[in-house]
């Protein structure tokens, strides 16, 4: 349409797409207009689930730690159990010793007395072959 009467100007059917800023300016991202562009908004469930899943793996990390601090000092408390066992254990079977047990009964004077007479064994009844 090249006919087109001086004066009057051309005027473009077309309408002007509105030009968006380079994308990941700084600016952007910090008044948050980067997070109203259709890209972020279509990726936001995706977004989500990797916020949901970091905050998952946090927390189970600080829960791991919670157990190996735990497991260590249940160990240690072990080792302890285990010493002060064998501790009482020797002093049992030094306590129970027949000197020890005379010795006892003098200091406690009480009037107990060793027996003379070696222990003797009783059978009930044997089994015939």
């Amino acid at each position: 349409m090249e006919g087109m009467e001086k004066g009057r100007e051309f005027i473009d059917e077309k309408p002007e797409k509105k030009k968006e800023p380079a994308a990941g300016s700084v600016r952007d991202f910090i008044d948050g207009s980067v997070l109203t562009r259709d890209f972020v908004m279509r990726q936001l469930p995706f977004i989500i689930f990797l916020a949901v899943l970091a905050i998952f793996y946090i927390g189970n990390r600080y829960h791991a730690e919670k157990l190996v601090r735990r497991s260590g000092e249940l160990q240690s408390e072990l080792k302890e159990l285990r010493a002060e066992a064998i501790t009482v254990s020797a002093e049992l079977m030094h306590l129970s010793r027949q000197s020890e047990v005379l010795k006892l009964l003098e200091k406690r004077n009480l009037d107990l007395s060793a027996s003379l007479e070696p222990p003797k064994k009783i059978v009930v009844g044997r089994k015939r072959r």
